[in-house]
């Protein structure tokens, strides 16, 4: 339940981010090797979901027998939310407005993480 809660949280809270985003008038338009893209609300949605509910999977299979792995998993995930940034977004030939959105809805994706890691820990009371 924790992992499904926690994608659903953060593809409402980048949707939500995309949106503030195209309104203050980010084009979110970039160049593929074959023209012209642009980033849409079902990638942004795939790109919050998919990576955090497949790590939080990985992380929540192996916790209660081992639980550094909630640990690990958080600063891990943590580090690659970021990282990313500077990997896919930045380089990526976005204006101003779409640039930070984009790399705002990476940022996002570390409460979101944190909190479900707190949450999958071992011993945790409810768990």
């Amino acid at each position: 339940m924790v992992v499904v809660t926690a994608a659903g949280v953060a593809v409402l809270v980048n949707l939500v981010v995309y949106l503030l985003g195209r309104a203050a008038g980010g084009s979110f338009v970039f160049t593929a090797a074959q023209g012209p893209a642009e980033v849409d609300a079902v990638t942004v949605a795939g790109f919050s979901a998919v990576p955090l509910a497949t790590g939080l999977t990985v992380v929540a299979l192996p916790a209660r027998r081992l639980p550094w792995v909630t640990r690990a998993g958080v600063v891990a995930g943590s580090l690659l939310a970021i990282g990313t940034i500077a990997v896919m977004t930045l380089p990526a030939d976005f204006d101003t407005v779409s640039t930070i959105t984009l790399a705002l809805c990476h940022l996002t994706l570390v409460p979101i993480l944190i909190t479900a890691g707190l949450l999958l820990r071992p011993g945790r009371p409810g768990r």
